[in-house]
């Protein structure tokens, strides 16, 4: 095999499976024509280097233009010294250039004249005007850079754009995870911008796409052409499905399944196959996975994901933190309406995260739940979930980082506890749905819970829980399930005098279990 899936840094055309880079880029050369300066934000691992780097590839070699690629990175050290900033990346600008363009396209001299504060702004002036092509530079990483160091480098492109293209770069791309007005600064009691007015100059601010079904199963073919190991079709569409296409899942679930899953290449790999894969992304969390679990402690991110996860409404959120959540890559706008997690992947990523605090909190518990000979005892299951709630669940709740939802987070940690022993538990929630579905899969077990909380000034939501948990049982095919009512009314009874339940039946005469909790 001499190809891989790329799961680390740009793609390389002779040792990764890749789609054409700049095929889901917009028209970038009609804005370079246009001499425009712009943005390009999506998420991490979607592709934006890989296809900037072709991109100015491209450009260059057509002749018309001195196209390069640089990053910001190297200055991020030095958010409070832009002087310092500016010589590290234009020493490593500089070597890029040396690198990726040939050698009659190289600067002429390298920058270290102007003063501190306009040495970037002297060195492109200095660039521009030496080469035989109109400068196109692309600066990536850009909101790595913060504060003072940021501003700085803003201010000097905005400053020197009146004067291109003899004289400055013809065109300019800043790329990075967010749009200018997101990029960090400690200024004004904010920690953002708030304005893109240190770039004004920009034309416009485009994303990169995820991949679409068909290009899951153009890049699964690569694979399939190399080595004769075929992905059914049942298995993409399943990848498809669990990563929306976000290019970092696909290959990851695919290396995953044919590096470490199934290595005999006669074998064909089945949504079985993906399925297992996505959970051993999920457990291992790898890097992409945590930094994304990393934003879920940051306040506008949790008071966007803490009502979604409790099926509420977002309320008086900035329309702004919504598109921030959308540019990191964790929700995306349904075409049929409302905001929705990304994709069925980051839907168990988010609660599993946020629910280890407590997980790692619980106590030894017994699987009582088991039989002898290792099946699901639903019975049992209830018994000893009553003993812990009685126990342990109030004391917990304080251990949950999203309050709100704490008696969910409580009870999810106690479900995987019971599920580590060889089972499943997967999460449905949604704007406006008002609750959160589990379904606990264990060997030939599936059992369906319905989660609901009462709160102040809100009528019993038995009625309505039991109506919604009807419908779900329908959809996992099962005639039995548990609703699970949380009681966080102000003047709710005792944890020990209202923790009870009862069995009741659907309208369609599915048996429901009620827990009063």
């Amino acid at each position: 095999m001499s190809r891989w899936f790329n799961t680390a840094g740009p793609c390389q055309a002779d040792i990764h499976y890749m789609l054409s880079p700049t095929s889901r880029l917009p028209d970038l050369e009609r804005l370079i024509s246009q001499r425009s300066y712009f943005v390009i934000h999506a998420p991490r691992q979607t592709g934006k280097t890989t296809a900037m780097l072709a991109l100015a590839e491209q450009l260059t070699s057509s002749g018309r233009y001195t196209a390069l690629v640089v990053s910001a990175e190297v200055g991020t050290p030095f958010r409070h010294d832009p002087g310092a900033a500016e010589l590290s990346i234009l020493d490593a600008w500089w070597a890029s250039a040396q690198f990726d363009l040939p050698s009659d396209l190289h600067p002429s001299a390298f920058w270290d004249e102007a003063q501190p504060g306009r040495r970037i702004q002297a060195a492109l002036q200095a660039w521009a005007r030496s080469s035989p092509r109109p400068l196109v530079l692309f600066i990536d990483e850009i909101d790595s850079l913060q504060d003072e160091a940021l501003i700085s480098v803003l201010r000097q492109l905005g400053d020197g754009y009146r004067t291109r293209p003899k004289n400055f770069p013809l065109s300019v791309g800043l790329i990075g995870l967010r749009d200018v007005r997101d990029y960090k600064v400690a200024s004004g009691g904010s920690d953002r911008l708030n304005t893109s007015s240190p770039f004004n100059i920009k034309v416009r601010s485009l994303t990169l796409r995820n991949f679409n079904a068909t290009e899951v199963a153009q890049l699964y073919q690569q694979h399939t052409e190399d080595t004769g190991q075929v992905f059914t079709n049942e298995a993409i569409q399943t990848a498809f499905d669990l990563t929306q296409g976000q290019p970092w899942l696909v290959n990851a679930l695919a290396k995953e399944v044919v590096e470490e899953m199934v290595t005999d290449i006669n074998v064909a790999i089945t949504p079985e196959h993906i399925f297992k894969a996505k959970e051993t992304l999920i457990a291992r969390q790898d890097t992409h996975l945590d930094s994304l679990a990393e934003k879920l402690r940051e306040p506008r991110v949790k008071a966007i994901i803490e009502p979604m996860l409790a099926g509420g409404a977002l309320g008086d959120t900035p329309s702004d933190d919504r598109q921030y959540l959308i540019d990191l890559g964790l929700l995306r706008r349904d075409p049929e309406g409302g905001l929705v997690i990304a994709n069925p992947i980051y839907r168990e990523v988010i609660p599993r995260v946020l629910v280890q605090g407590t997980q790692d909190s619980l106590p030894h518990i017994s699987p009582s739940w088991l039989t002898k000979s290792g099946e699901l005892n639903i019975d049992a299951l209830l018994h000893a979930f009553l003993a812990f709630w009685r126990q342990h669940g109030e004391p917990l709740l304080g251990s949950a980082v999203y309050h709100e939802i704490a008696p969910h987070l409580v009870l999810m940690a106690f479900l995987h506890r019971v599920v580590n022993g060889g089972g499943t538990l997967e999460r449905e929630y949604a704007i406006g749905r008002d609750r959160m579905d589990l379904c606990l899969r264990y060997r030939k077990i599936t059992l369906g819970i319905e989660l609901k909380v009462w709160r102040d000034k809100k009528k019993d939501p038995l009625e309505a829980g039991l109506e919604q948990l009807d419908a779900y049982l329908a959809r996992l095919g099962e005639d039995f399930g548990w609703l699970v009512i949380f009681d966080r009314r102000s003047n709710a009874l005792p944890l020990e005098s209202r923790l009870a339940t009862q069995i009741t039946t659907t309208k369609n005469g599915r048996s429901v279990t009620v827990v009063r909790a």
